[in-house]
């Protein structure tokens, strides 16, 4: 690939998916790639970058796209944000939602799905505390490819080894020869959408909680704030954003604060200043049978 094909696939990947590419990216980008140009029956990555020039192949598109943002997950990744989701996001939601019982969550970037199925498998083990609550979680990714396996929940033996306690993996799943997959109750929990963080996603509605980590690490500093921005717009006062371990606002927004002693845990700058929710510590035990809906 030669220096001008890289620097047109910089911009074409920024400008499709968000995605900034550094300069020494350049053997992750021909890893990638030489498999997409082998399917496509494209002799060369030179040839795979003049159709992606013509704008003649849509397909070729999208498989250039999902081949670069295609992330790595696992189950209770990092486990800190399952931690504050159980010990400060809902037991300050249950307070805050008792007279509606309803609680939405949105995965953003949900790649393989192992999030949202951790956050379910999160609320049906607090079930018992959250009568007769509505719960809807909405899983979106740029990648069809991996919001399919996500629909179909079936993960090999290594998938679910990586994170996911021995228990869990028994109560929540079936065995399916190597595989495992994720109960049918399970699934119908969760919502799967195609998005891209670069577009409006005013339709998807307001959430009370969302997750969107190490997504904004791939962005420029001017589109990290626009999407954190619209994020903003999604949530009530006293709903939660969680980003990765290693990301921060700070020099990107205004619109949103750290909870004190919470890695990762961000609320409206108002709800913080003011005192409420889990800024103020949670005053209730998350307590529930809960009912979910799609």
């Amino acid at each position: 690939m030669t220096p001008g094909e890289f620097e047109f696939l910089k911009t074409f990947l920024k400008t499709r998916s968000g995605l900034v590419l550094s300069s020494d990216k350049q053997y992750l980008v021909e890893s990638r790639l030489l498999p997409i140009a082998r399917s496509s029956k494209l002799e060369t990555l030179s040839a795979v970058i003049q159709t992606l020039q013509r704008g003649s192949n849509r397909t070729l598109e999208t498989d250039v796209i999902e081949a670069m943002t295609t992330n790595e997950s696992f189950f209770f990744r990092d486990k800190t944000p399952f931690d504050h989701f159980k010990e400060t996001m809902l037991p300050a939601l249950k307070e805050a939602r008792a007279s509606r019982r309803q609680l939405k969550i949105w995965c953003a970037a949900a790649s393989t799905g192992q999030e949202p199925y951790s956050l379910g498998i999160c609320l049906k083990e607090e079930a018992s505390k959250l009568p007769g609550w509505r719960t809807r979680i909405l899983g979106t990714d740029l990648s069809l490819e991996v919001l399919e396996k996500a629909k179909a929940g079936l993960y090999s033996q290594f998938e679910v080894q990586r994170g996911l306690p021995i228990q869990m993996l028994l109560k929540y799943f079936d065995q399916k020869g190597d595989m495992w997959q994720i109960t049918a109750e399970m699934r119908s929990m969760i919502e799967w959408k195609k998005l891209n963080l670069l577009e409006s996603f005013t339709h998807l509605g307001e959430f009370d909680i969302v997750f969107c980590r190490n997504v904004l690490i791939y962005f420029d500093q001017t589109t990290k704030s626009e999407i954190l921005g619209r994020l903003a717009k999604t949530l009530p006062d006293d709903g939660f954003l969680v980003l990765g371990a290693a990301e921060t606002v700070v020099g990107l927004t205004d619109a949103f604060k750290p909870v004190p002693g919470k890695r990762g845990l961000f609320q409206k700058k108002q709800a913080v200043q003011a005192g409420t929710g889990s800024a103020a510590g949670p005053r209730l035990a998350v307590g529930g049978g809960v009912g979910f809906r799609r």
